[in-house]
This record gives C-alpha cells, sequence and structure tokens, in this order.
C-alpha cells in the first residue's frame, strides 16, 4: 500500500510514524486503522511504510461478564427510547434519574463477578455517578453537598469494613485503627466503646453539629451551621481537647483546618474525597457554579506540584467544571470500548443537555457515540442482535448502517438466516431480503436440498431461481418416479404464480394427489388443462400422456361428459409425435386407448336416454 496524500482537515498524528510522518487513522468496527501519510513532509523522502496497522481493538467483547453488562444495558436503553415527549417535567426528571440508577446497578453487578478489569468498572461508574449528581438530579445548594457526601460514601467502602474490624476486637479503643475511624465516621462508635474525651467531642457534635434539610430555608441552615462551626473554633483556641493530639486534631477537622485535612491523606486517599471533606467543613451551602474553583484547588492541593494527574481525574474535574462535552471526549479516549459513551451520551441527550454540543462532530454527538457502540456489536456473533435497537434508534443514520453491517453478518445456519431475515422484513429491507433468500437458495441447491432451496427462492420473489428448482425437481421426479417435499409442494398456494415452471410443478402435483385419492374425474380436467396451457416443459409432455392412460380406462371418467377430453387429447398427442421419437409400444397404447375413449363418446353422445 502506498503512502497517502491527505487534506489538512483531516485528522492527523503529527510525527509519530516509523519514519517521523504523520499519520492518518480511520475508525473501523471494534478497531482503528493507521496509516502513514505524506502530509508536511520535511527533509529527503523516506521509503515510507507499506502496511495499515491496527493499533487498537476492543477485546471486551468478549468478556462473558461484560456481555451480561451489554445485554442488560440494552433493555433499558429501550425503555428510555420509549419515555414519552409530552410527560410532565418533574415526572421526566424522576424516570431520567431511576434510568440512571439502572445502569449504575448494572455496572456495580458486574463488578461483583468480574475480578480483572475491576477498576475500569469502577471508574466508570464513579463518573456516571457524578454526572448523575450534576446533570440529571441537578441539586440545588445545600442538597448538592450531601449528594456529593453519597457519591463519596458509595466508593469509599473501606470505612465501614475498618469500622467493623475495630468494633469486633476486643478493645476497640486500643485498635491500631480507632481513630482513624472516629476521624472517618463518629457514629460507628457506641459511648461504651470511646474514652470520657472522646465521648465528650462526640456528644458536643451530636448536639451542635446541623446538616441541611428541605424542611429549612437554607438562610436558617447557614445561620445554625455558622454557629455550630464558631463553637468549634472556640473550643480549639481554649485548648478543650490539647490533652489529647486525636482529639484536637478531629477539632481542627471540625473547623475545615485544610492543613489538617491534607495530612489524613492516606484517609482520604483521593482528591475528590479530600474535595467533599472539605465542603462540608467549610462550604456546605456551595452551589454548583462554585465547584469548579474548589475542585480544581482541591486536586492541586492533595496531588502537589509535581503530580501529573491521571485520565480519571481528568474526566471528573472536567465534570466540576460542566464541561459535557470534555467529559465525553476524555472518556472516549480513556476508556477502552464506546459502551460508556454511547448510553451516558443518550440519557444526558433525553435529558436535553447535549443541544449545544451537536455542532461538534457535525451531527447529532449522541447519534455518532451511538452508532459507534452499535458497529462493534455487530462484530460479535452473538451481540449482534443488540445492535439492531441502537440503529433503529438513530433517526439520520441507523438505517443506512444497519444495511451495511447486516450484510456482513455470516449466515452460518439456517436458524441464524432466519433471524436476519425477519429483522430485515420488520424494516422492510427489500434488498436485503432478497439478498439473503438468494444465498441461502444457492447454498441448498448446491446440497440438493431442493425444498429448502425452492422455499427460499419463493421467499427472494426470484422467478428465474424459482425456475431452475422446479426444473430440478422434475427431473428428480422424472428420475425417481415419486415428488419429494410433499408438504411445500402441496402448501404452494398463491405463491406458485411466481413463475410458470413452479404454476406447472404445483398443479402436476395437485394431478398427483388427486388420482392417489381416487377423484379421477378432478384429475382428468386438471391434466388435460396442464396439457393444453403448453406450460409443461418438452420433455415431459410424454410423460403427460402416459398419464392420461390409467385415466382414458376408468369408467368414472368415461361417464362424465368426455367429448371435449377425447377432442383435446389427439391434438396433444399429434403434437407429441411430430416433435419426438416415442416407444412403438407407447405409441401404440396410446392409440389405441385414445380411439377406444372416442368410440365410447359418440356413442354416448348419439344414444338417447330415456
Amino acid at each position: 500500500m502506498e503512502e497517502v496524500d491527505v487534506e489538512p482537515s483531516t485528522t492527523l498524528i503529527p510525527s509519530a510514524g516509523f519514519h517521523r510522518k504523520h499519520l492518518g487513522f480511520e475508525w473501523g468496527p471494534g478497531d482503528l486503522l493507521v496509516y502513514e501519510t505524506n502530509y508536511k513532509l520535511q527533509g529527503p523522502r523516506s521509503a515510507g511504510s507499506p502496511f495499515v496497522h491496527i493499533v487498537r481493538r476492543d477485546e471486551d467483547i468478549c468478556s462473558p461478564i461484560l456481555r451480561k453488562l451489554f445485554n442488560e444495558s440494552h433493555l433499558i436503553f429501550v425503555g428510555l427510547q420509549k419515555i414519552k415527549e409530552d410527560i410532565p417535567s418533574k415526572n421526566k426528571k424522576s424516570q431520567f434519574v431511576s434510568i440512571s440508577k439502572n445502569y449504575r446497578s448494572v455496572i456495580r453487578a458486574c463488578m461483583e463477578e468480574l475480578q480483572q478489569n475491576v477498576s475500569i468498572l469502577l471508574a466508570i461508574e464513579l463518573i456516571w455517578n457524578l454526572c448523575e449528581v450534576l446533570f440529571i438530579d441537578t441539586a440545588p445548594a445545600g442538597s448538592l453537598l450531601l449528594h456529593l457526601l453519597d457519591w463519596v460514601r458509595l466508593h469509599k467502602s473501606d470505612v465501614d469494613a475498618r469500622a467493623r474490624e475495630v468494633l469486633q476486637s476486643d478493645s476497640p479503643a486500643q485498635h491500631q485503627s480507632y481513630w482513624d475511624v472516629v476521624r472517618n465516621t463518629k457514629k460507628k462508635l457506641k459511648s461504651h466503646h470511646m474514652t470520657p474525651l472522646t465521648l465528650e467531642l462526640v456528644t458536643f457534635i451530636k448536639h451542635c453539629h446541623y446538616t441541611y434539610c428541605r424542611t429549612q430555608t437554607l438562610t436558617e441552615f447557614e445561620v445554625k451551621w455558622r454557629h455550630w462551626h464558631e463553637e468549634c473554633d472556640r473550643c480549639l483556641q481554649e485548648n478543650t481537647f490539647a490533652s489529647n493530639r486525636h482529639l484536637e486534631t478531629i477539632c481542627k477537622i471540625l473547623v475545615g483546618d485544610e492543613d489538617t485535612l491534607l495530612e489524613q491523606k492516606e484517609l482520604l486517599s483521593t482528591w475528590y474525597h479530600f474535595l467533599v471533606t472539605r465542603l462540608l467543613f467549610t462550604h456546605p451551602t456551595i452551589k454548583p457554579p462554585d465547584l469548579h474553583y474548589y475542585a480544581q484547588s482541591s486536586m492541586n492541593m492533595f496531588l502537589g506540584p509535581r503530580a501529573s494527574p491521571e485520565p480519571l481525574d481528568i474526566i471528573l474535574l472536567s465534570a466540576f467544571e460542566f464541561d459535557l462535552h470534555q467529559v465525553i471526549k476524555d472518556c472516549s479516549i480513556a476508556l477502552n470500548n464506546w459502551w460508556f459513551v454511547a448510553h451516558l451520551t443518550d440519557l444526558l441527550d433525553h435529558c436535553k443537555l447535549l443541544q449545544s454540543h451537536n455542532l461538534h462532530f457535525g451531527s447529532n454527538l449522541r447519534e455518532f457515540l451511538v452508532l459507534e457502540y452499535a458497529s462493534g456489536l455487530f462484530t460479535h456473533h452473538s451481540l449482534w442482535q443488540l445492535a439492531v435497537d441502537y440503529f433503529d434508534h438513530c433517526p439520520e443514520f441507523g438505517r443506512v448502517y444497519l444495511e451495511l453491517q447486516i450484510e456482513r453478518v455470516p449466515l452460518d445456519t439456517e436458524r441464524k438466516a432466519i433471524k436476519v431475515l425477519r429483522i430485515c422484513e420488520d424494516r422492510q429491507m427489500s434488498e436485503q431480503v432478497r439478498s439473503i433468500c438468494k444465498i441461502m437458495a444457492k447454498r441448498a441447491l448446491r446440497n440438493n436440498r431442493l425444498g429448502s432451496a425452492l422455499s427460499w427462492s419463493i421467499r427472494a420473489k426470484d422467478a428465474a431461481f424459482a425456475t431452475l428448482i422446479s426444473e430440478r425437481f422434475l427431473q428428480d421426479y422424472s428420475n425417481k418416479g415419486s415428488f419429494t417435499d410433499l408438504d411445500l409442494l402441496d402448501n404452494l398456494g398463491p405463491a406458485m404464480l411466481l413463475s410458470d415452471r413452479l404454476t406447472f410443478l404445483g398443479k402436476y402435483r395437485e394431478f398427483h394427489r388427486l388420482y392417489g385419492e381416487k377423484r379421477f374425474s378432478e384429475a382428468a380436467r386438471l391434466l388435460l388443462s396442464l396439457m393444453t396451457a403448453k406450460i409443461a416443459p418438452r420433455s415431459l409432455w410424454m410423460t403427460l400422456l402416459t398419464d392420461a392412460l390409467p385415466l382414458l380406462e376408468q369408467k368414472e371418467v368415461k361417464t362424465d361428459n368426455s367429448c371435449f377430453t377425447v377432442t383435446q387429447l389427439p391434438h396433444c398427442f399429434s403434437s407429441v409425435f411430430q416433435d419426438e421419437d416415442i416407444e412403438s409400444t407407447k405409441t401404440e397404447l396410446l392409440r389405441l386407448a385414445l380411439a377406444r375413449n372416442l368410440t365410447m363418446a359418440i356413442v354416448k353422445e348419439g344414444t338417447i336416454e330415456t
């Protein structure tokens, strides 16, 4: 493959190639294809790379646990699309919050079963939960911090485990983690587990500490909280707990001393845990627009000037800055599949939060990400069916993507082909229906499964192929003297009108059925119509006349008004003998039967019945 010249608008990775050339890249279904380009070449031209490199492959789709995530989230996605636009905003918001929690519950259920890559799912749930708090549930000042406390508490499960360990020990107050537990959660310890001075501090906190509740105004809460904060500061200034450094540390934490909080890094473990703790003791009525300032300063204080933020830190910081587009963009780069960004963006779009971001990709951002996710699902042998619903709910390009992807589904078995066919028929994809049916009809014919081949050709409405298979049926009859696939032939119905040869096959089989049921008169009329309609292949003309022989000898046919029969059969007889070399014995038998039948007809017509 030669190097590719590209326009300046093409997305490139500067000087990243093997020969320090710009790399162009293109997303494929589950892969990222990379190639060297000639864009902005400097210096002497190098040989270039003749290869296209697959640099990323979505292997997670093969994980059984993540397949569970994909399957269960698919049901939530479909349910979300059915929410009606005319629902009142208040009810709609509660539905969206409920759906967001359903998504998180699926993530958590998968985490419990998945040991490998569990950190990725933890990060996904952490980001999703924060987005739910900030964008979907949209808590006001006062309630916002309570939601953030729940967010941190949910992702800081080791506190509860450590508290249980302390409480179950013989002497909780002497346990090495005792003060860690006291600093983290006072509610876990009973009074008899505490030292007298500790009990005094906890009793003080219990009687004075105020937390916001919806039954009071924000102003009322701020007044009470300020009074409590001043009392804590007074205790600290008067050295009330100076005799115990642990209690003094707790008192400093209560007044929001940042240096003391930073000393608890090991207990807080992350900058966002530090952020929420800091807000709890310094600014509990934080308003959403002010979050970004505290988030940025908390991250800088906690990580220090030399540390580089991890991708997760950058994503969370973008969320605290209420930059949805940046959150989605960074998650698309950092996470190893499209599941998260597709489902979160879809939910945010239903909440009407993405309107200002749709132009970044030249089309709807939500649709772009859902299409990418669904295209990846189509590469998997069992998940491709889930992708169909995602394409269905992409109004602009979903139909086009589905038509292209459905043609790539390997039709390994007839059962799978029927599944694909029903999907296409339900969506009136006539071209794909014909293509699938033709493929399956040809495959069945190669395997000499004539009934299946005919069934598929009828479903494809392919007259030419139906004619070919009908010919094979008739050849098979000529060789064996009997028909196969009788259920199909007996129930062709209007489908036999697809071609003349198929019509003949269906009617000829009906003649044999009537003859087998000893309905000779009906069989004779049907046989005559087949012979006079001239839709039978010439190779079977003599066979049809031979079939007429026993009918000419039947009493039922003779007593029926058979003048029409005997005047038409000689004509058919003469037509056959003009074009075919017929065995003399059959010729004489036919002549004799026709002459005898004609005599009986003349006698019958000339006799006056009394």
